[in-house]
């Protein structure tokens, strides 16, 4: 399983998420810091989610942060998080 495919599993089970978009950026960070030969290091989240409805911007990224906890250990270099609850502007 890819790590695209893990970090979609986990944010799935934790939200149950009505939208999720995860992309691998990892292209456009090619020589820079935490970058690796066949990518997976650097990521953009998308979520949609009711458990984010009445929490700051901090406690959303906090909540993402601590579902992906395991690959940020395994090497998942950058997390670029946009969270927000059903009905939010740019939700």
């Amino acid at each position: 399983m890819s790590r695209s495919e893990r970090i979609r599993a986990a944010l799935a089970q934790r939200f149950s998420p009505t939208l999720l978009d995860v992309v691998d950026e990892s292209h456009q960070h090619a020589g820079h810091a935490g970058a690796r030969p066949g990518g997976e290091t650097h990521f953009r989240v998308r979520i949609v989610a009711p458990a984010f409805a009445g929490l700051s911007r901090v406690a959303r990224h906090r909540q993402v942060n601590q579902a992906l906890a395991a690959e940020l250990e395994a090497g998942l270099h950058a997390l670029a998080i946009e969270a927000a609850a059903p009905g939010e502007a740019g939700a």
